[in-house]
């Protein structure tokens, strides 16, 4: 459950107060984790590569929750993090593997196929393989939108883009999920 914008103001005083700058901190950590994480790992797929994100995630947001401006929301903030440590995770482990964007796409797909639980009968298998097969952008937005049930001001604020492109990306991503599961 996302703080209030009162209670983000207080963590916040708290964390700039060096006798109850720990405490703010864990309490932050326990309380955007697990959004965190679920967010990260729509990204990147792998558990492990989740976890090691979302630790990033933290290093950074230790580094710098000090001098946050409270410009935006404190959760968009933390969702911009967890978005583009995602992103550069994604573009290092490319770089690393040498290999193409298809061969990387494949991967993930034999990752979720890999999983135990798949059933590839199962509507919602059928939905995470349909999201891989969608362009980078056009997943961020599907997954903000549809896990996450951002509204789409905050998400311009996370991915920096227009609304409206938002709402284009999504109602693309919308329709080839669609026929991705109507044709397989």
């Amino acid at each position: 459950m996302a703080l209030t914008a009162a209670e983000d103001a207080e963590l916040l005083r708290q964390f700039r107060n060096p006798s109850t700058k720990e405490a703010a901190y864990t309490t932050l950590i326990k309380k955007y984790q697990e959004r965190l994480y679920w967010h990260v790992r729509r990204i990147v797929v792998d558990h492990d590569d989740a976890n090691d994100v979302l630790q990033n995630v933290f290093i950074r947001v230790w580094k710098a929750l000090e001098n946050f401006q409270e410009q935006s929301q404190l959760y968009t903030w933390l969702y911009r993090i967890a978005t583009n440590e995602s992103l550069t995770f994604l573009e290092g482990k490319k770089k690393r593997a040498s290999v193409s964007l298809s061969n990387e796409e494949n991967g993930f797909e034999n990752q979720i196929k890999a999983d135990t639980n798949f059933d590839a009968n199962k509507l919602e298998w059928k939905l995470q393989l349909a999201i891989q097969k969608l362009p980078e952008k056009q997943k961020l937005v599907f997954s903000l939108r549809y896990y996450d049930e951002m509204p789409y001001e905050e998400m311009s604020r996370v991915l920096d883009t227009s609304e409206g492109a938002l709402k284009a990306s999504y109602h693309h991503a919308v329709k080839k999920i669609e026929d991705y599961i109507k044709n397989h």
